[in-house]
């Protein structure tokens, strides 16, 4: 038996990286899964974005678990088509029971970092998309009265600057920052309110995961120009791999940390304590 027969999870930015892999693992586990992913580009962002091929391959990723999926192409910066991905993925499933606010951009390099829109869509995805996502799926959970689980993707960027020097205080890494500290207000208010209906919201707060966000030439120019120990961490590690996130998704989400709610979890290698 797996930690989710029987529930039914619900993953923005799952077409590929983190989303892709806590996708496939909620569905190792028994958990049929909506995917949603926006499959197309940003202007501000000057990594390649997911496509719809890359969505559809979590789809059948999970179906090679055993399990079902439901894939959506949506904007999670759309108020109204996160309604409707709700909507539907409990027409296809009939409930829902736990969630992964995971859609992410980092637009933190190349020209458009330097445009002010790359501010606005920093904020509207990552902290925005977040506060619809979590709005909509618990306002399911609260409806159906069965409780429910859900963490937020936050970032060693929740608690800490990195930038370096006058370069890195543009637009996009800046609103990088802001979003992924405004999503552990959300987060903690979430949880407060909603424990007494036994719905746990929490965070988790990787350092660098290897992802196609990261490994990527921007992301690479930018770490080769960086100061000595821009990103060093207590373990003297590179990057993650996506299994160590999920692997701390899926404890926050499971009953095996049914009195863990209004937490961030640092999986950053120690890179906090530097």
């Amino acid at each position: 038996m797996g930690k989710f027969d029987g529930k039914v999870a619900f993953v923005t930015g799952g077409a590929r990286g983190q989303g892709r892999s806590h996708a496939v693992n909620l569905a190792r586990e028994g958990a049929d899964v909506v995917v949603l992913d926006l499959c197309r580009q940003i202007d501000s962002v000057q990594y390649p974005m997911s496509s719809r091929a890359d969505l559809q391959g979590t789809v059948a990723l999970v179906e090679k678990e055993g399990r079902r999926a439901l894939a959506v192409e949506a904007d999670v910066r759309d108020h109204a088509a996160v309604e409707d991905a709700v909507r539907r993925g409990i027409a296809e499933f009939g409930h829902l029971d736990l969630v992964v606010a995971n859609a992410g951009i980092m637009p933190t390099t190349g020209p458009g970092s330097l445009e002010i829109q790359a501010w606005a869509d920093t904020l509207d995805v990552m902290l925005t998309g977040v506060f619809y996502t979590v709005r909509e799926t618990t306002r399911a959970m609260l409806d159906a009265g069965t409780g429910g689980a859900v963490v937020i993707t936050g970032s060693t960027s929740s608690f800490r600057g990195v930038a370096y020097d006058v370069d890195l205080l543009n637009p996009g890494q800046i609103g990088y920052g802001a979003a992924k500290h405004g999503v552990i207000a959300i987060m903690k208010n979430f949880a407060r309110a909603l424990g007494q209906y036994g719905v746990r919201v929490n965070l988790v707060a990787p350092a660098g995961v290897r992802t196609p966000m990261v490994v990527n030439d921007a992301f690479s120019s930018l770490r080769s120009a960086s100061p000595p120990g821009w990103m060093a961490n207590a373990m003297n590690v590179d990057l993650a791999e996506p299994q160590d996130i999920s692997d701390a998704v899926l404890w926050l989400l499971s009953e095996e940390s049914r009195y863990v709610t209004g937490t961030a979890v640092p999986v950053d290698a120690g890179q906090l304590l530097c």
